[in-house]
């Protein structure tokens, strides 16, 4: 924060107005001159991405499994299902709402990705993504194919907020922070990934991105990485 409580990036904000401004009152002829011409700004603070740590994503993927009652079972095994696909592939949560029977390929562990700009990938999807999906599809019991992860009551594919309320339900089972957003289990995805010692460039493949920088936030070094190289490279580790 600055000395009057302005944070970086709203003043970023409202000098990009200011500047706007000024280039119109200068074409407009209501001004000679530009007062903010040689205005030096401060530079732009890069957050780090929030992200579960791979012990609390294991206690979220499994949240959904501590309800034993057998009436629940169909919504037990589809958010397991949901939890499962979005931290094995990274995918975004769009791409998640929009993905259909035929998308899936059980055999192969991948799932065709309509992402931005209408590209599509493929996403791999480990053993226990497979396995949720094959216990929520015997229980759905539909022999039509149609969207993936559907709501019980009326058969219509479940919303973006359904599955962020899922979400904050089973954070909050998890003893996790109910404010995580969807996107924070793809910051996981990436990170871990990086953290095992992915290349860059296969992580972006991945999430999508069309641009590499899109994918150098997530290069932040971890305790865990440093831990690894510590261990590696110190004599006396």
């Amino acid at each position: 924060m600055t000395e009057r409580g302005y944070d970086r990036a709203t003043i970023q904000l409202k000098m990009s107005a200011l500047r706007s401004f000024y280039k119109w009152l200068l074409r407009s002829e209501r001004v000679k001159q530009n007062p903010l011409v040689g205005l030096t700004l401060p530079k732009k603070v890069r957050k780090l991405p929030k992200f579960l740590t791979i012990q609390q994503a294991e206690s979220l993927l499994n949240a959904p499994l501590a309800d034993k009652n057998p009436d629940h079972a169909f919504a037990v095994w589809r958010d397991k299902s949901i939890l499962e696909v979005f931290y094995s592939s990274g995918i975004r949560i769009h791409e998640l709402v929009g993905l259909n029977d035929d998308d899936v390929d059980m055999l192969g562990e991948v799932a065709r990705i309509r992402g931005k700009g209408k590209k599509e990938r493929l996403a791999p999807l480990g053993g226990p993504a497979i396995e949720a999906l094959q216990r929520y599809l015997e229980l759905r019991r539909r022999t039509a194919r149609g969207p993936l992860f559907i709501n019980q009551e009326n058969g219509g594919r479940l919303t973006a907020r359904s599955i962020q309320r899922l979400l904050k339900k089973y954070l909050i089972a998890a003893n996790l922070d109910p404010s995580l957003t969807p996107h924070k289990i793809r910051h996981s995805f990436a990170t871990h990934m990086l953290d095992a010692g992915a290349d860059l460039r296969s992580v972006q493949e991945l999430l999508g991105h069309a641009n590499l920088s899109t994918t150098q936030i997530y290069t932040h070094v971890t305790p865990e990485r440093l831990k690894k190289v510590y261990e590696k490279a110190h004599p006396r580790a």
